[in-house]
């Protein structure tokens, strides 16, 4: 890997991360716990149009191992995890056939994919499976933040492409 990209990746995993800190001190839109923007993610998906696989896949472990650490609490980082990664490797099935054109499909999934993947790590940590009943308000949040997150990664790749290759 190149001085430059490795640099560039670093600056992704930076971004990520002050974005991850800066939303988490945004009040809750609603009043329903673990719904927020996810707007960490559109750097994460930005770095996938950008540098593929690999590279975002070093930023996502990057903020989520950060951002974690940031937040306190093994359970935070637990969740963060699961969401992460499940949202990346759901995004990454979608990347190659969709490419930029449809980055708001691609991020709905990934948001899906988070929030899925949340609450199911939530359940198994605290053995409450009642939790499932925030499973409508978390998918239809997951859907439409995901997309946003993902309009605003693929505006800037497509902005940006020729500057960051």
């Amino acid at each position: 890997m190149s001085a430059r990209k490795l640099t560039r990746l670093a600056l992704l995993t930076a971004a990520a991360l002050a974005v991850y800190v800066a939303e988490a001190r945004i009040p809750p839109i609603v009043p329903i716990p673990g719904i927020k923007l996810g707007l960490a993610n559109a750097v994460t998906l930005f770095a996938m149009y950008m540098y593929g696989l690999p590279g975002a896949a070093l930023v996502a472990a990057g903020r989520i191992l950060l951002g974690g650490f940031a937040s306190g609490g093994f359970s935070m980082l637990l969740y963060s995890l699961a969401g992460g990664f499940l949202s990346f490797f759901a995004m990454a099935a979608l990347i190659k056939p969709l490419g930029t054109r449809f980055s708001f499909v691609t991020g709905a999934v990934g948001g899906l994919a988070h929030n899925l993947a949340q609450l199911v790590a939530a359940v198994a940590v605290t053995k409450t499976p009642e939790l499932f009943l925030y499973l409508p308000a978390l998918l239809v949040s997951g859907a439409v933040t995901g997309a946003f997150t993902g309009l605003c990664a693929g505006i800037i790749a497509g902005r940006f492409e020729k500057y960051w290759l």
